[in-house]
């Protein structure tokens, strides 16, 4: 039997790590060897199995040494422990890695090259030591001991955490969610930080309970693995799973019966956990609690909605006309009826694409209706949809979110709550709710809870572009279930005739292909076959082509994208636009981050809801003049600043609001100088440029390219293959969402009418 040794030492580099298994080849700078087999200072290579190690760390292996024929003498790595520093250079690698708060690179050295390896002591015991520290005042001095102090328990769950393969930033979340009872939840069931923690997923978890010892057929683990797929659903649009796929797939993930899982979830069923309801068409079907409530109270609340009575006043078509005469304009037969309805709808929507008129119907109904001395409300999903509302109808709108009032919760923010509700509802006679096709279920459903009965509420949006990034195809739905008033708005007004943007938006929807390249139009097909051509192309345009042509910044430009993934995908166009349009420079703070380099003066984009982000408006002279809480999934913005002694990033959005990340939080924000398409909802850009080459089939179809070319405000490039755009429109497959709603509000009407 080889003999066995105990090294300590800082990993001074990682050679290699295989995330699939965890083979890890590493080097330690050791610092003792109880079986005195190396001196201190020897580096020493080793190989193990490690989930996750980092240069810097502090590391006690148990192993035996081996001799690679090819690498020579390595240490096999039998057992490790992740341990708090003794030495001067460990005890500076370890507040260098921002462990503490408020201690980067340059003040670790300070700290250590003044108290050694007192360092610890003092941080914990004598504040007023460190303010000897020049740089370091007394107030920041005691500041920096009493982060200390409060982190002692997180070390240590940083340090635990670490064993089971967890990076210090999840750490450091989890810690914040469970405190003192971290240990205790990973032990029991790690299965909750799954549902708990944005970032970490069923599979991390499922790690996790390995290493803890939790077993395979653990109730704790069937039933988060079936949430997880339902989660998985909801995120591609679906409110709910027949069961018999549901069953499949929690098979296939979890390697145990399919009679435990159908157990496991009439379980959930019987306990309220899950809803299982039968389906003539589909049998039985399995929603996630909160989806089904939603969907069963908006069907509720649309129902109530379009049959309350409201006053209908005899005189809409004198007041229309005298509205056209006064505005110099004339109202297309649907704009007037649309008019009509809203005075005699409690519900009503308007539905229609670019150039049809919808903003000048919207208008109208608020002209005459707060003639009438009726209180509205404007509305839309978006920061960037609710400021095009204002500057076309000069009142100002909010995004839902906002108007709801999100209210502060703790640091748990994957839950949501609102001070608009039944007990506290919108004091408004008319809502009119603008980019209707952006709303989720569950958006839908607190937007309808905060909205009194007797209140009219108007749903405007176009119906033909892609349905909301969440769960659900509510505008769709409602509009199909046949049971509240719908105008179309169908006719292309002379001016919109003008635009190619506009014309070919329209072809393209009617299965037509576009008029490519007419001179002095606002529509470009550039056609390029190989990637490199098409994303040499793209950066050129970006940095310099459009802004001369537009007289605009770059900023004003959105590359538009099907795919994440891929050559021509985000994130492989983003490191390019970023390398382009903000290189490296040695005046400009960064922050890598996984595979990400943030940089002052970067675009990005919040890519998640953060209901509890606290933002700040400020004016010119930096004075505080506004507040509030949540960041939400599609908000873009720009780097103003990072302080890596601070830990943070600073982002200015584009509503003026300055938002601070801490690190710990970046993983909710991506570079955004190109999106995909479904992140456009909602915006609008001076320009957009969508490359058009192969791809997934479901990726390239007609709904995603007439969103796409809708984005744009005075140009559209499309930059690729013709026959792929030619084959893109010619798909009009779109994948049904697994929804109800339509149903429901079917079954409740008839209810309401018997």
């Amino acid at each position: 039997m080889e003999e066995q040794v105990v090294i300590e030492g800082i990993v001074s580099g990682v050679v290699f790590h295989n995330s699939e298994n965890g083979y890890t080849v590493f080097s330690v700078e050791t610092e003792f060897d109880e079986n005195k087999n190396t001196e201190s200072g020897d580096e020493v290579v080793c190989v193990g199995t490690i989930p996750e190690i980092s240069e810097g760390e502090n590391i006690k292996i148990t192993g035996s040494f081996v001799v690679h024929p090819t690498y020579g003498k390595q240490l096999n790595v039998l057992i490790y422990e992740k341990t708090i520093p003794t030495t001067e250079k460990g005890i500076e690698r370890y507040l260098a890695s921002r462990v503490i708060k408020g201690i980067g690179p340059r003040m670790a050295n300070k700290i250590v090259s003044e108290f050694g390896i007192e360092t610890f002591d003092v941080l914990e015991n004598y504040p007023e030591k460190l303010a000897a520290i020049r740089g370091i005042s007394e107030a920041k001095a005691i500041s920096i001991c009493e982060i200390f102090h409060e982190q002692a328990e997180l070390r240590r769950a940083v340090l635990y955490l670490q064993d089971y393969g967890i990076s210090p930033v999840y750490a450091m979340k989890i810690y914040k969610r469970f405190k003192d009872n971290t240990l205790k939840v990973v032990q029991k069931n790690p299965y909750i930080l799954a549902d708990e923690i944005f970032g970490i997923g069923f599979k991390m978890a499922d790690t996790i309970a390995e290493k803890v010892g939790i077993e395979k057929t653990s109730s704790f683990r069937i039933e988060s693995g079936i949430k997880f797929i339902l989660n998985k659903e909801a995120n591609n649009g679906n409110v709910y799973m027949p069961i018999q796929p549901l069953i499949e797939e929690s098979t296939k993930l979890l390697s145990v019966l399919p009679e435990t899982v159908e157990d496991i979830i009439m379980r959930l069923n019987m306990t309220k956990q899950l809803w299982v309801e039968d389906d003539s068409e589909m049998g039985r079907i399995v929603f996630l609690n909160s989806f089904f409530y939603s969907e069963s109270y908006v069907a509720k609340k649309i129902v109530e909605l379009s049959l309350a009575k409201v006053d209908q006043n005899s005189n809409y078509a004198k007041e229309i006309s005298d509205f056209e005469k006064k505005n110099g304009i004339t109202l297309a037969k649907n704009q007037k009826l649309a008019v009509k309805e809203a005075m005699q709808n409690g519900a009503l929507v308007i539905t229609g694409g670019p150039g049809t008129g919808k903003t000048t119907t919207i208008n109208t109904i608020i002209k005459i209706l707060t003639g009438e001395g009726y209180d509205i409300s404007l509305a839309a999903p978006t920061g960037r949809a609710a400021r095009r509302m204002t500057e076309t109808t000069g009142i100002e709108a909010q995004t839902i979110h906002r108007l709801l009032g999100i209210t502060f919760l703790s640091d748990d923010s994957k839950r949501q709550s609102f001070d608009r509700n039944e007990d506290n509802p919108l004091e408004t006679d008319v809502l009119i709710v603008d980019e209707s096709s952006m709303v989720d279920i569950v958006l839908m459903h607190n937007l309808l809870k905060a909205v009194a009965y007797g209140t009219r509420l108007i749903l405007v949006g176009d119906v033909d572009q892609l349905p909301s990034v969440g769960p659900g195809n509510v505008l769709k739905d409602i509009i199909n279930s046949g049971c509240v008033k719908v105008v179309r708005l169908n006719e292309i007004f002379r001016q919109a005739e003008q635009s190619a943007i506009v014309m070919n938006a329209h072809r393209i929807n009617r299965g037509e292909y576009p008029v490519l390249n007419e001179k002095e139009k606002d529509f470009f097909f550039m056609k390029r076959v190989e990637t490199n051509n098409v994303s040499n192309t793209i950066l050129d345009l970006v940095s310099s082509r459009l802004p001369k042509y537009l007289k605009c910044d770059t900023k004003d430009i959105q590359i538009l994208t099907p795919m994440k993934k891929a050559p021509l995908g985000t994130i492989n166009l983003n490191s390019l636009l970023q390398e382009r349009l903000n290189p490296k420079d040695p005046y400009k703070a960064e922050k890598p981050f996984r595979k990400l380099i943030f940089r002052e003066g970067d675009k990005v984009m919040q890519i998640k809801n953060n209901y509890n982000m606290t933002w700040t408006v400020f004016d010119r002279k930096r004075r505080k003049i506004d507040e509030g809480v949540g960041i939400f999934n599609g908000d873009e913005g720009i780097i103003e600043r990072i302080d890596n002694d601070s830990e943070y990033i600073e982002v200015l959005f584009d509503d003026c609001k300055v938002v601070r990340y801490d690190f710990t939080q970046l993983d909710e924000l991506e570079l955004s100088y190109a999106v995909t398409i479904h992140k456009s909802q909602g915006s609008e850009y001076k320009a957009v440029i969508i490359p058009i080459y192969f791809g997934p089939e479901m990726l390239l179809n007609r709904n995603l390219i007439y969103t796409a070319i809708t984005r744009a405000k005075e140009l559209a490039v499309l930059v690729g293959i013709p026959e792929v755009l030619y084959k893109m429109i010619d798909n009009n497959k779109q994948v049904d969402r697994f929804t109800q709603l339509k149903k429901r509000i079917k079954e409740m009407k008839e209810v309401a009418l018997y």
